[in-house]
């Protein structure tokens, strides 16, 4: 017979698990913990993780309330559902059971089609709701493949109409990938990338040129040194750029909207406030932004363009030493030293990317 789920039943008294394994034991997978201290053992070292835990509430060493604590402050076990089961048969006991957590409470002495009736009901709504889980991740993971895929295809015509080789999105996103990777290394840099959702940095990184679409081909193409008007309308990129995003992902202001719009309308601004469209200063320009114009220079400086001879990578390093603290984050600019080789790996690649 196919078992259902694992439960774990953490008791002091034998007779108690024997009898609650007697009763649960032909429907799931049963393992006994004599007390607290059993438990979080078999949790937390030998990686036992129950679909449900039967609890007693008065245990020598640690209750049953000191356990549910424990493992609410943990995120590998906060989410375990715990029946409490105990001889304290009061409507304080039982209410203090359920404020702090539990999903039901069975009272002793156990009466089998009770505990069979309440342990089943709420595995069916587990099993349910894991159902209903997988189904949303499931739909989410072909919307996220949509928008991934959208992107890329925006990225790579805008790269083209630039006349510049779609391996230039591949290679901002990856030494975007290489940078804020050594930056999580850091722990001031950490917790501001794992809140940010960094991972999503790396795609809407792809989207920072969406402006020069507008950009007429006389000026984007120019192989000479662009007038100062001409140069004003290219600068103008950054505002339409955050402006198409604000309209293509209008309907879903999500962390991909954020990240790609602030990277659009701000990888142009400088650290000492000088830059354009908003002469934002330091920490006022979005990170995101700033990752992403140390990346953009980097590659710039590396790759052949319509006006310019691609530049070797001591001497684009160095230019970009030179703008720390004025045109560069200045603490970026030194992890970004810290991983120069790999940078420089990922342009030599035949590909552009790894």
């Amino acid at each position: 017979m196919n078992k259902n789920g694992i439960i774990m039943i953490v008791d002091d008294a034998d007779t108690n698990r024997m009898l609650l394994e007697a009763i649960l034991g032909e429907s799931y997978y049963i393992i006994q913990a004599v007390d607290g201290k059993d438990a979080l053992e078999l949790i937390y070292e030998k990686k036992v993780i129950p679909d449900l835990m039967l609890l007693d509430i008065i245990m020598p060493h640690i209750s049953g309330f000191e356990l549910m604590s424990i493992l609410r402050s943990e995120p590998e076990t906060e989410n375990i559902p715990v029946i409490f089961i105990s001889a304290a048969d009061n409507d304080k006991s039982e209410l203090q059971g359920l404020n702090a957590g539990a999903v039901d409470y069975i009272s002793k002495p156990f009466v089998p089609d009770v505990v069979k009736l309440r342990v089943n009901n709420f595995m069916e709504l587990l099993n349910y709701r894991k159902k209903l889980e997988a189904a949303v991740d499931k739909k989410v993971a072909e919307l996220t493949a949509a928008k991934d895929r959208m992107i890329e295809t925006m990225a790579t015509i805008i790269e083209y109409r630039n006349l510049e080789s779609g391996q230039h999105v591949k290679r901002m996103s990856r030494l975007t990938e290489i940078l804020v990777n050594r930056m999580l290394e850091y722990p001031k840099y950490r917790k501001k990338l794992t809140g940010m959702n960094h991972e999503v940095i790396l795609k809407a990184a792809s989207l920072h040129d969406i402006g020069k679409i507008a950009i007429p081909d006389s000026i984007l193409q120019k192989s000479g040194k662009l007038t100062p008007e001409e140069f004003e309308i290219i600068k103008t990129h950054t505002t339409i750029g955050g402006q198409i995003i604000e309209s293509i992902m209008d309907f879903n202001r999500d962390v991909y909207y954020k990240h790609s719009r602030d990277m659009a309308l701000h990888h142009h601004e400088r650290w000492d406030g000088k830059g354009y469209p908003q002469g934002l200063s330091g920490e006022d320009i979005p990170l995101s932004a700033r990752i992403l114009a140390i990346v953009d220079v980097y590659d710039a400086l590396r790759s052949q363009r319509v006006y310019k001879q691609a530049e070797p990578h001591d001497e684009s390093m160095n230019v970009i030493q030179a703008g720390a603290g004025t045109q560069f984050d200045p603490g970026l600019v030194e992890v970004l030293w810290e991983v120069q080789q790999e940078f420089d790996e990922c342009i030599n690649d035949p590909n552009g990317v790894k």
